[in-house]
Order: structure tokens, then C-alpha cells, then sequence
């Protein structure tokens, strides 16, 4: 119920339609047309793509998760949640999958970049255990990032600050350990489990097209501890 009232919600004005059209404009130009785009590799490879989907996503999906608690706390109709036999975990999981699952559908289109290069390139084509594996990290990291949407919205009534929280912890976790762990002052060791920390480092190795249990755990343990964090913020309002 949750997750129908978050995905008609955000499809209620042009506001979603918007979102999903920049993020898919933005990679067509990128890609396509722009300077240095696919064409001018020699080969056929959406490593671009991989390359750029991610800081797309980071502006993409907090501003989707924006309003989603925010709102309710605005508006007061978190009292109208309290009133209905769901558990403080059945509303945010609610709010999560109705999000995610908008994330997903602005991202299935993009499949059309598989067949479009594959009919275009000679020879094999595109490497597709790594495009696969490439997606496949990419949906867990657009996971990730719904799951520090919704949580950054627990902290706060204003959509705005929840968005600019959410930019500021996505591009953290995405790449501030990466870029922290070059430092000199920690190479010897310590810069290798920081940048393990990020999410960077996992979701290049899933790219590569071998799907990793500790890659997977990583991601899932990250979604799980920031859903525990929102439903602990959503027990305190409620």
C-alpha cells in the first residue's frame, strides 16, 4: 500500500517524468553525441556509461527521495500513517521499494544502449558478462543511494535539506573514502580497507562481471543499516 502511494505520487505531476527524462538525455547526449563519446573508442563498450551513470544517480535519486518523509512530516500526515496497522519498518520498507522501483524504471530504458552498439559494432560486440555485471552493480548502487535518500529524509521536515544531505552522503560514501584513501599520509595499509569502505570500490568490482558474496554483503548490509536508521528516526516522530 506504501510503496503503490509513493510510485503514484511521484508520477502525480511533471516532476517525475522530468527527473527521468534528464537522467536519460543527459547519458543519450554523453554517450552519443558529445565530444569523445562511444563512437570514438574503436570498439564497442558501454564503459562510459558505467563511468558516468553513477554521479547522474547521485543528483538523480536524491532529488526523487526528497519529499518522500519530509512531506509527511510537513503536511502532518504522519498521523494518518500512525492510525493504520503497519509497522514503523512496513512504512519505510514501503517508502523504499516505492522509490527504488521508480530508480529501476528510469533505468530500464538504457538497455536500449546494449542493442543499439551491439547492432552497430563488428565483430562480438559488447564483453556481455561484464555489461551484465556492470548493471548489476549499478542497481545495487542506486539501491544504496535510495536507501540515503529516504534516510537523510528521516532527519528532517524540509525536502530541501533532505536533498542536500543526501547529495553530500551518496557522494561520501560513493567516493570520499577513494578519494580520502590516496593520501599519502595512509599508504602502507590502511588505504586499501578505506577504500573498501566506499562504494566505489565494490561496484567496479561487480563491474568486471564476477559477482562477489562480500561485494553483495556489503551492499545489502549498508541498505539494512540505513533502513534501520530511518525506522528508529520514524519511531521518534511517531
Amino acid at each position: 500500500m506504501i510503496c503503490k502511494k509513493e510510485w503514484q505520487q511521484f508520477f502525480s505531476n511533471l516532476t517525475g517524468y522530468i527527473i527521468i527524462a534528464v537522467f536519460l538525455i543527459v547519458n543519450g547526449l554523453v554517450l552519443f553525441v558529445f565530444d569523445d563519446n562511444i563512437f570514438s573508442f574503436g570498439y564497442a563498450t558501454l564503459e562510459k556509461f558505467f563511468m558516468l551513470a553513477p554521479w547522474v544517480l547521485l543528483l538523480l535519486i536524491p532529488a526523487v527521495t526528497m519529499r518522500s518523509l519530509p512531506d509527511e512530516y510537513k503536511l502532518g500526515t504522519i498521523e494518518v500513517l500512525k492510525t493504520l496497522p503497519l509497522t514503523p519498518w512496513q512504512i519505510i520498507t514501503g517508502k523504499y521499494f516505492g522509490n527504488l522501483l521508480v530508480i529501476f524504471l528510469s533505468l530500464l530504458p538504457t538497455f536500449i544502449y546494449i542493442f543499439s552498439i551491439q547492432n552497430l559494432a563488428d565483430g562480438n560486440g559488447l564483453d556481455l558478462a561484464a555489461t551484465i555485471g556492470s548493471y548489476i552493480g549499478l542497481f545495487f548502487l542506486a539501491a544504496v543511494f535510495t536507501a540515503i535518500g529516504i534516510c537523510a529524509g528521516s532527519f528532517t521536515n524540509n525536502a530541501v535539506v533532505a536533498f542536500i544531505i543526501s547529495l553530500f552522503a551518496c557522494a561520501l560514501l560513493y567516493y570520499g573514502f577513494n578519494a580520502i584513501s590516496k593520501l599519502s599520509q595512509l599508504s602502507g595499509g590502511i588505504d586499501y580497507y578505506l577504500e573498501m569502505a566506499g562504494i566505489d570500490f565494490h561496484y567496479k568490482n561487480i563491474s568486471k562481471g564476477v559477482i562477489d558474496t562480500r561485494d553483495v554483503v556489503y551492499f545489502l548490509s549498508i541498505i539494512f543499516l540505513l533502513l534501520l536508521i530511518t525506522v528508529r528516526n520514524l519511531k521518534h516522530k511517531i
